[in-house]
Protein backbone atom coordinates (compact mmCIF):
# COMPACT_ATOMS: atom_id res chain seq x y z
CA UNK A 1 0.00 0.00 0.00
CA UNK A 2 2.97 2.14 -0.06
CA UNK A 3 2.41 5.35 -2.20
CA UNK A 4 -1.47 5.12 -1.70
CA UNK A 5 -2.97 7.78 -0.81
CA UNK A 6 -6.09 7.56 1.64
CA UNK A 7 -7.20 10.95 2.52
CA UNK A 8 -6.21 10.99 6.54
CA UNK A 9 -6.78 13.89 8.16
CA UNK A 10 -5.12 16.11 11.13
CA UNK A 11 -5.64 19.60 12.31
CA UNK A 12 -2.20 20.15 12.25
CA UNK A 13 -1.37 19.53 8.80
CA UNK A 14 -5.05 20.86 7.43
CA UNK A 15 -6.64 24.16 6.35
CA UNK A 16 -10.08 25.02 5.29
CA UNK A 17 -11.19 27.06 2.47
CA UNK A 18 -14.50 28.76 2.98
CA UNK A 19 -15.81 29.69 -1.06
CA UNK A 20 -17.77 33.16 -1.85
CA UNK A 21 -20.48 32.42 0.51
CA UNK A 22 -22.12 35.98 -0.41
CA UNK A 23 -25.05 37.60 -0.24
CA UNK A 24 -25.63 37.87 -4.15
CA UNK A 25 -25.78 34.27 -4.32
CA UNK A 26 -28.77 33.85 -0.99
CA UNK A 27 -31.04 33.61 -3.92
CA UNK A 28 -30.11 32.04 -7.08
CA UNK A 29 -27.49 29.17 -5.27
CA UNK A 30 -29.95 25.97 -4.62
CA UNK A 31 -30.07 25.00 -1.43
CA UNK A 32 -28.31 28.16 -0.34
CA UNK A 33 -29.09 28.13 3.21
CA UNK A 34 -28.80 24.34 4.15
CA UNK A 35 -25.49 25.05 2.66
CA UNK A 36 -24.44 27.71 4.45
CA UNK A 37 -25.25 26.18 7.55
CA UNK A 38 -23.33 23.31 6.86
CA UNK A 39 -20.25 25.46 6.21
CA UNK A 40 -20.72 27.05 9.92
CA UNK A 41 -20.78 24.05 11.44
CA UNK A 42 -17.42 22.69 9.82
CA UNK A 43 -16.11 26.26 10.60
CA UNK A 44 -16.88 25.94 14.41
CA UNK A 45 -15.37 22.59 14.38
CA UNK A 46 -11.90 23.78 12.58
CA UNK A 47 -12.03 26.75 15.02
CA UNK A 48 -12.43 24.16 17.97
CA UNK A 49 -9.52 21.87 16.54
CA UNK A 50 -7.37 24.78 15.59
CA UNK A 51 -7.59 24.56 12.14
CA UNK A 52 -6.48 27.82 10.02
CA UNK A 53 -9.28 29.33 7.25
CA UNK A 54 -9.20 31.21 4.04
CA UNK A 55 -12.11 32.76 3.04
CA UNK A 56 -12.83 34.70 -0.32
CA UNK A 57 -15.29 36.79 -1.78
CA UNK A 58 -15.72 36.87 -5.86
CA UNK A 59 -15.99 40.42 -6.60
CA UNK A 60 -17.54 41.52 -3.47
CA UNK A 61 -18.64 45.01 -5.16
CA UNK A 62 -20.86 43.41 -7.09
CA UNK A 63 -21.75 40.31 -5.70
CA UNK A 64 -22.04 41.66 -1.66
CA UNK A 65 -19.97 40.33 1.57
CA UNK A 66 -19.94 37.09 2.90
CA UNK A 67 -23.13 36.23 4.66
CA UNK A 68 -22.91 36.97 8.56
CA UNK A 69 -24.48 33.51 9.50
CA UNK A 70 -21.76 31.49 8.54
CA UNK A 71 -20.18 33.00 11.45
CA UNK A 72 -16.94 34.23 9.70
CA UNK A 73 -16.77 37.44 10.40
CA UNK A 74 -13.41 38.11 12.25
CA UNK A 75 -12.06 36.10 9.44
CA UNK A 76 -10.04 38.19 7.04
CA UNK A 77 -11.83 37.86 3.46
CA UNK A 78 -9.62 37.79 0.38
CA UNK A 79 -11.03 39.55 -2.46
CA UNK A 80 -10.97 38.15 -6.06
CA UNK A 81 -12.28 38.10 -9.70
CA UNK A 82 -10.27 34.55 -10.66
CA UNK A 83 -12.25 31.62 -10.05
CA UNK A 84 -9.84 29.71 -8.27
CA UNK A 85 -9.51 31.00 -4.44
CA UNK A 86 -5.57 30.41 -4.96
CA UNK A 87 -5.28 34.03 -5.27
CA UNK A 88 -1.22 35.35 -4.59
CA UNK A 89 -2.68 36.09 -0.63
CA UNK A 90 -3.63 33.12 -0.49
CA UNK A 91 -0.77 31.19 -2.13
CA UNK A 92 1.71 33.31 0.51
CA UNK A 93 -0.48 32.02 3.07
CA UNK A 94 0.25 28.57 1.94
CA UNK A 95 4.03 28.79 1.13
CA UNK A 96 4.30 30.21 4.87
CA UNK A 97 2.44 26.81 6.21
CA UNK A 98 5.19 24.13 4.85
CA UNK A 99 3.59 21.59 6.75
CA UNK A 100 0.15 21.11 5.28
CA UNK A 101 -1.07 18.07 3.36
CA UNK A 102 -4.80 18.32 3.17
CA UNK A 103 -7.37 21.36 2.09
CA UNK A 104 -11.32 21.20 2.81
CA UNK A 105 -13.16 22.70 0.73
CA UNK A 106 -16.80 24.82 1.24
CA UNK A 107 -18.76 26.97 -0.68
CA UNK A 108 -20.04 27.61 -4.33
CA UNK A 109 -20.21 27.11 -6.97
CA UNK A 110 -18.89 23.47 -7.30
CA UNK A 111 -18.76 23.48 -11.28
CA UNK A 112 -16.70 26.93 -11.13
CA UNK A 113 -14.76 27.96 -8.15
CA UNK A 114 -14.87 24.73 -6.23
CA UNK A 115 -13.68 22.49 -9.06
CA UNK A 116 -10.48 25.47 -10.06
CA UNK A 117 -9.37 25.68 -6.38
CA UNK A 118 -9.41 21.84 -5.99
CA UNK A 119 -7.64 21.50 -9.44
CA UNK A 120 -4.83 24.39 -8.29
CA UNK A 121 -5.04 22.80 -4.75
CA UNK A 122 -3.81 19.24 -5.81
CA UNK A 123 -1.29 20.14 -8.78
CA UNK A 124 0.56 22.01 -5.30
CA UNK A 125 0.95 18.30 -4.13
CA UNK A 126 -2.15 19.06 -1.20
CA UNK A 127 -4.88 16.42 -0.73
CA UNK A 128 -8.18 18.43 -1.23
CA UNK A 129 -11.52 16.75 0.43
CA UNK A 130 -14.71 18.56 -0.90
CA UNK A 131 -17.29 18.71 1.56
CA UNK A 132 -20.18 17.38 -0.24
CA UNK A 133 -23.05 18.72 1.69
CA UNK A 134 -21.41 22.41 2.53
CA UNK A 135 -21.24 22.94 -1.68
CA UNK A 136 -23.81 23.92 -4.26
CA UNK A 137 -24.77 25.61 -7.20
CA UNK A 138 -27.12 27.54 -9.13
CA UNK A 139 -27.86 24.60 -11.08
CA UNK A 140 -27.93 20.74 -9.79
CA UNK A 141 -26.80 19.26 -13.39
CA UNK A 142 -23.60 21.55 -12.92
CA UNK A 143 -23.20 20.59 -9.23
CA UNK A 144 -23.76 16.92 -9.68
CA UNK A 145 -21.17 16.69 -12.78
CA UNK A 146 -18.39 18.72 -10.93
CA UNK A 147 -18.27 16.40 -8.11
CA UNK A 148 -18.27 13.56 -10.50
CA UNK A 149 -14.99 15.70 -12.09
CA UNK A 150 -13.39 16.55 -8.55
CA UNK A 151 -13.42 12.87 -7.81
CA UNK A 152 -11.96 11.72 -11.30
CA UNK A 153 -9.58 14.50 -10.45
CA UNK A 154 -7.97 12.91 -7.37
CA UNK A 155 -10.22 14.96 -4.08
CA UNK A 156 -11.92 13.27 -1.89
CA UNK A 157 -15.97 13.28 -1.49
CA UNK A 158 -16.67 13.80 2.39
CA UNK A 159 -19.87 14.88 4.39
CA UNK A 160 -19.53 17.51 7.04
CA UNK A 161 -19.69 14.73 10.03
CA UNK A 162 -17.25 12.27 8.26
CA UNK A 163 -14.74 15.43 8.18
CA UNK A 164 -15.17 16.05 11.35
CA UNK A 165 -14.70 13.00 12.75
CA UNK A 166 -11.47 12.10 10.09
CA UNK A 167 -10.10 15.18 12.27
CA UNK A 168 -10.79 14.15 15.89
CA UNK A 169 -10.25 10.24 15.09
CA UNK A 170 -10.72 9.40 18.21
CA UNK A 171 -13.36 9.93 21.32
CA UNK A 172 -10.82 10.71 24.02
CA UNK A 173 -9.74 13.69 21.72
CA UNK A 174 -9.38 16.69 23.88
CA UNK A 175 -11.73 18.90 21.63
CA UNK A 176 -14.64 15.66 21.08
CA UNK A 177 -17.37 17.40 23.88
CA UNK A 178 -16.64 20.81 22.21
CA UNK A 179 -16.93 19.28 18.72
CA UNK A 180 -19.67 16.93 19.39
CA UNK A 181 -22.57 18.95 19.45
CA UNK A 182 -22.18 19.89 16.11
CA UNK A 183 -22.15 16.18 14.66
CA UNK A 184 -25.01 15.26 17.30
CA UNK A 185 -28.13 16.25 15.02
CA UNK A 186 -28.03 15.40 11.39
CA UNK A 187 -26.10 17.96 9.25
CA UNK A 188 -29.18 20.57 7.22
CA UNK A 189 -30.48 18.83 3.47
CA UNK A 190 -28.57 20.58 1.52
CA UNK A 191 -30.34 18.41 -1.46
CA UNK A 192 -27.61 15.57 -2.26
CA UNK A 193 -30.24 12.62 -2.54
CA UNK A 194 -31.96 13.40 -5.15
CA UNK A 195 -28.80 13.53 -7.43
CA UNK A 196 -27.14 10.47 -6.10
CA UNK A 197 -30.45 8.61 -7.15
CA UNK A 198 -31.41 8.40 -3.03
CA UNK A 199 -34.84 7.73 -1.76
CA UNK A 200 -36.95 9.52 0.73
CA UNK A 201 -39.28 8.49 3.57
CA UNK A 202 -42.38 6.47 1.77
CA UNK A 203 -45.33 9.21 0.86
CA UNK A 204 -43.06 12.09 1.86
CA UNK A 205 -43.43 11.09 5.68
CA UNK A 206 -40.56 12.44 8.07
CA UNK A 207 -39.02 9.73 9.96
CA UNK A 208 -37.33 10.99 13.32
CA UNK A 209 -33.99 12.12 13.18
CA UNK A 210 -31.72 8.86 13.85
CA UNK A 211 -29.48 8.62 17.50
CA UNK A 212 -26.25 9.62 16.92
CA UNK A 213 -23.86 6.27 17.85
CA UNK A 214 -21.13 8.11 19.45
CA UNK A 215 -23.61 9.59 21.61
CA UNK A 216 -26.78 7.39 22.43
CA UNK A 217 -28.90 10.40 21.84
CA UNK A 218 -27.33 12.02 25.10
Amino acid sequence: MAGRRLGRLAPGSSILFLCDMQERFRHTVAFFPQVVAVAARVLQGCRELGVPVVVTEQHPRVLGPTVPELGAHDLPKHPKTCFSMVVPAVEAELRARPHLAAALLCGIETQACILQTALDLLERGLDVHVVVDACSSRSQVDRLVALGRLQQSGAFLTTSESLLLLLLRDAAHPCFRQVLPLIKEPAPDSGLLPLLGGLGPPGGSERPPPKHPLTGGQ
